[in-house]
């Protein structure tokens, strides 16, 4: 039997500590992105008897970029959802629970031999909280080694546990002190339309975390308390739903990342410009009953053009510049004017234009990984400008617009430091321990999402500025590109 334990020290007392554990969304949040995915969260928190599936991902750097390429990869649509991800299932059960003192999870399905984790939290002298995580565990066929043999088979795993209990440490400290910074706020409704998506999900997790009520739109009938029906394409919407709400937040849109054409460009449009004026036009038609609402949509800043700078060194793009020209362009321009209604109805609307979110998971990172972690990476372009942002600073600025009434407009949700391109993969491989000396082909891109998709996507050049953001108190998490890919790659 071998074991493992990691102490974290936080400056909250135990109760609310435990609090966020019992919470909606937990589990999502802890999970960190290179380390696989949560399939189904504990169905009755952490109470006995409650069950939770994960997907557990192939470990190191190796094991990030092959789940990278996987979900890369265009499968026929015959090919189970099950079979598309190199994950081996796992199924835990919680039980000890002993509010606010602890709990434990022990995997009852799984590919280790055996593994069991308490979580403990204790009261320190100061007011706050120590929390204990121990961890007993062996490799399969543990029971028929010696034991010596069967604790130096499990040491390798040591590494990768403290890197997830890092990460999880990380993500705890910086969510509770979130939600001390938006105390103030009280407890709102909030409904998210694009609920299942990369930044969906975590955001709901991170506002239930926060003792936030949320409702998920959703395109069949709603079958729960927290759903809210809704068909862009067919235009309908429960209006009723959303007169106890407090806040909508929009993240529903086709993915952009595969080839731009003529069939992609309609989805692309419609699926944000739509949603966004059946969501618009409710809101301003229910704001006859005087309550306070506020409209989060989002947006994104290839608002300004593929290529908005006239100069090598340009001064960061403000909310204040002009929209640029192309196809991106145009979709930004017309999601964030389908807002329209409910701006001139005394909603509190904020269009978010979201730059280059940074997780293995989905995006520019994503495709790069499969490359740089077999040592073949470098960068697109060396000169152009890359507006990046982390995938928990991008969830936290929706849920700092949805819960900071300083909030209104446009408001560009990129790092507060862009980089060059060479810059970047510099970065990204001294944090993989990497190369990053061989050039992308223009061919690669070009390949992967069309000439059209790699001049407004792969080669675009964008430097933006953050300050408007700042300026309505918003804290970073990771101010600086390595910070944010430390913080999601293993």
């Amino acid at each position: 039997m071998a074991h493992f334990q990691h102490t974290t020290v936080l400056p909250y007392p135990r109760d609310e500590v435990f609090a966020w554990f019992e919470r909606p969304g937990a589990l999502v949040r802890l999970s960190p992105p290179f380390g696989g995915s949560v399939q189904a969260e504990p169905d009755r928190g952490i109470r006995d008897g409650s069950t939770a599936r994960l997907g557990i991902g192939a470990p190191g750097v190796l094991g990030a970029g092959l789940g990278a390429l996987a979900r890369a990869v265009p499968w026929p649509g015959v090919v189970p959802a099950r079979l598309r991800r190199p994950e081996l299932d796992w199924t835990a059960r919680h039980d000890a629970y002993d509010p606010p003192h602890g709990f434990r999870d022990t995997m009852e399905r799984g590919p280790l031999g055996h593994w069991q984790h308490t979580h403990r939290f204790e009261e320190a002298p100061d007011g706050g909280t120590v929390m204990v995580d121990h961890i007993d565990f062996g490799v399969p066929g543990e029971g028929r080694l010696p034991d010596q043999v069967a604790e130096t088979a499990a040491r390798p795993l040591q590494p990768t546990l403290r890197r997830i209990f890092a990460y999880r440490a990380a993500q705890l400290r910086d969510d509770l002190v979130f939600h001390a910074a938006h105390a103030a706020a009280g407890t709102r409704t909030v409904a998210v339309a694009g609920a299942s998506g990369l930044i969906g999900r975590q955001l709901c997790a991170l506002l239930t975390g926060g003792g936030h009520r949320v409702l998920r739109l959703v395109r069949r009938d709603a079958t729960a308390p927290d759903e809210v029906s809704w068909d862009p394409a067919a235009g309908t919407l429960d209006e009723e739903a959303l007169r106890e709400v407090d806040v909508v937040v929009n993240l529903a849109g086709r993915f952009i990342g595969g080839h731009l054409t003529p069939t992609a460009k309609h989805e692309i449009w419609h699926s944000r410009v739509d949603g966004t004026t059946l969501l618009s036009r409710a809101l301003a038609r229910i704001a006859e009953d005087g309550r306070e609402r506020a409209f989060v949509c989002a947006s994104g800043i290839g608002y300004y053009g593929a290529r908005p700078h006239t100069v090598p060194d340009p001064e960061p793009l403000t909310e204040d510049d002009p929209a640029g020209t192309g196809f991106l362009a145009d979709v930004s321009r017309a999601w964030e004017a389908a807002t329209t209604p409910a701006a001139e109805a005394g909603v509190r609307v904020v269009s978010l234009r979201t730059g280059l979110v940074q997780t293995p998971v989905e995006g520019p990172l994503a495709r790069l990984l499969p490359l740089f972690a077999v040592g073949l990476g470098g960068p697109l372009d060396r000169d152009q400008w890359q507006s990046w942002i982390s995938i928990d600073d991008i969830v936290s600025a929706y849920a700092h617009a949805a819960l900071d009434d300083r909030v209104r407009g446009p408001v560009n949700a990129v790092g507060p430091e862009p980089v060059r391109g060479e810059e970047y993969a510099r970065t990204l491989g001294h944090v993989l321990h990497r190369p990053a000396l061989l050039p992308v082909p223009a061919f690669g891109p070009r390949l992967v999402v069309g000439r059209q998709g790699a001049e407004e996507l792969a080669y675009a050049s964008q430097r933006v500025s953050s300050r408007r953001l700042q300026e309505a108190g918003f804290r970073f998490r990771h101010p600086t590109l390595e910070a944010a890919l430390r913080h999601v790659l293993p």
